[in-house]
């Protein structure tokens, strides 16, 4: 398998990029790459490109590029807002919805939300890691903290805003997604101990937002995202196509 990493350099033919520490102990040291060996770069603009290890030194590298492997494709338009939960279940939520193809993750802090501020870096880092391991050409945008309010307030109002509400009146999701099928939409996933019962009645309030539910189970905060973006990616999403399967796994079928 040959290593993907994500670099902000701009990538064009015979171009070096010079690999920071951590990059470098990856190749060197985890994938056990060496001078000469192929890695994959790919920097949200450019598409992907192959290069080989140019040089190799205890913590900076050099891939010098080769050819270009993908040509730029962007990631579905799909938000995630989701209130902060414990620190392991929050990386989840962003290593998953990373893996799901969501364009943006946005924490929002809700009357219940457990954690008193978010690392942002670390949400990217994890986005970033995940972005190298599905096959994305992109990494989504992960934007600082805000109070439900203040969220509410700076939410495009062309942008249909699905909130998985644990209690009250809502429609299943696939019948919600396929009505606003063609329209950019986002999700909102509560906190761990549901949307107070004030905020769910101001939600509902709101003309681009829709209740959807998720079932008859009560589901944890990651479950749930995972849940939802799973069903619009595979309704209205990405994978609802016919050509819907990873890029390069057709050399692996006989």
């Amino acid at each position: 398998m040959i290593p993907r990493l994500f670099v902000v350099d701009d990538l064009e033919p015979g171009r070096r990029v010079a690999l920071d520490g951590d990059r470098t102990h990856y190749i060197k040291n985890v994938m056990r790459r060496s001078l000469g060996d192929e890695v994959g770069l790919f920097n949200g603009r450019d598409g992907e490109w192959l290069g080989r290890v140019h040089s190799l030194g205890r913590n900076t590298a050099e891939i010098a590029l080769d050819m270009q492997r993908r040509p730029q494709a962007a990631s579905p338009d799909l938000w995630l807002a989701f209130a902060p939960v414990k620190r392991a279940r929050t990386d989840f939520i962003a290593e998953k919805a990373t893996e799901l193809g969501v364009s943006l993750l946005w924490p929002v802090m809700t009357r219940r939300a457990e954690p008193a501020r978010v690392n942002v870096e670390r949400l990217t880092n994890i986005a970033i890691e995940a972005a190298e391991q599905t096959e994305r050409l992109d990494v989504p945008v992960v934007r600082n903290a805000l109070q439900l309010e203040k969220m509410l307030q700076e939410w495009p109002r062309e942008r249909t805003l699905f909130v998985c509400a644990e209690a009250g009146a809502a429609l299943p999701i696939a019948d919600a997604v396929l009505a606003h099928r063609g329209r950019p939409a986002g999700f909102l996933i509560g906190p761990e101990g549901g949307f107070a019962a004030s905020e769910l009645d101001a939600l509902r309030k709101l003309p681009f937002v829709v209740a959807v539910g998720l079932g008859p189970r009560l589901l944890r905060a990651e479950t749930a995202a995972v849940v939802a973006l799973a069903c619009w990616q595979a309704l209205a999403g990405d994978g609802a196509g016919a050509d819907s399967r990873p890029p390069f796994r057709n050399e692996f079928v006989s």
